[in-house]
């Protein structure tokens, strides 16, 4: 934990630092307001997935698989499909950041509530949210050939993780909401790691898992809407980081698990976004290389059959 700490210490002081050249205040609010949007996808991704995980009992999964990249996509495309690319570009940020959360939540949230009322529903809820998920990309294709191709630059914009055009007054929403979702499900991490041993052995310990999977799936839906209405859709890159950190822990305390998981997904996301404009001066975001690593660790966990 102390060398993750380090570590991550370490990447966000050379993420400030490195390279910076004239004013120092406004190098320092500048690259400190992208910080700060780094920090709060990284922990919202990691916790999420952990999480998640846990409550499904499957390491191989990840809130992506509900269908909330597609949800995210198809809200980018109808909105320019109605509003057209001037139109989006007048909602104003705020705006359009709480209406692309409030539509994700709601429709996660309503989802759980229609599908985890029994024991057996999990499996359900799962295989609906890989259904919906394909709805939603049917929609998206279809609304994609309908627009004018000189706007489809505005949806394509959309289809990547960004964090060069992350604006101040969402940034600060996001970050308070990722924090209070944090806190809320560190007070649960001691009933995390009953509900881990599955639901028979959770209810005979004395946890309620039904009620706390609920629980846990709605902050695991607040998490992954914010982080996806702030910068856009994040893919793999939580099973990468829940698959190095089950490897490093050595423990499934989620006491250990949670902020570990947290420190290494920002290690790696703000490491590698140092590296790619500091060192290699590259304007891509480095989610297009992390997001290609995560599945291939995804295609490995499912050779080896980790599904457990």
């Amino acid at each position: 934990m102390v060398i993750a700490l380090c570590l991550c210490a370490l990447a966000c002081g050379l993420f400030l630092t490195l390279g910076a050249r004239g004013d120092w205040s406004f190098v320092l609010a500048f690259r400190g307001q992208k910080l700060v949007a780094l920090l709060v996808v990284a922990t919202a991704v990691a916790l999420s997935t952990v999480a998640f995980q846990t409550v499904t009992g499957n390491r191989i999964l990840t809130p992506s698989i509900m269908g909330f990249d597609a949800l995210y996509l198809l809200i980018q495309t109808g909105l320019v499909f109605g509003l057209g690319g001037v139109g989006v570009a007048m909602l104003g940020a705020i705006p359009r950041f709480m209406m692309e959360t409030t539509l994700m939540l709601g429709a996660a949230l309503a989802l759980f509530a229609a599908l985890m009322r029994r024991s057996d529903d999990l499996g359900r809820l799962v295989l609906t949210g890989i259904i919906f998920g394909i709805l939603f990309r049917s929609l998206t294709s279809l609304i994609n050939r309908l627009i004018d191709p000189s706007e489809f630059a505005v949806v394509q914009a959309a289809s990547f993780a960004r964090f060069n055009a992350v604006e101040a007054d969402i940034l600060w929403i996001a970050a308070g909401a990722t924090s209070l979702a944090t806190a809320l499900l560190w007070t649960r991490h001691d009933r995390l790691d009953v509900v881990a041993l599955g639901r028979e052995t959770a209810i005979g310990l004395g946890v309620d898992h039904d009620r706390e999977a609920r629980r846990t799936m709605g902050l695991v839906a607040v998490l992954v809407s914010v982080s996806t209405a702030l910068v856009g859709p994040v893919v793999f890159f939580g099973l990468l980081v829940s698959a190095l950190v089950h490897a490093v822990a050595g423990t499934w305390r989620h006491a250990v698990l949670l902020p570990l998981a947290a420190l290494v997904s920002s290690t790696i996301l703000v490491g590698g976004q140092t590296i790619f404009e500091r060192v290699l001066s590259l304007q891509t975001s480095v989610s297009v290389v992390i997001e290609g690593i995560g599945g291939v660790v995804f295609l490995l966990l499912v050779l080896k059959g980790h599904a457990r």
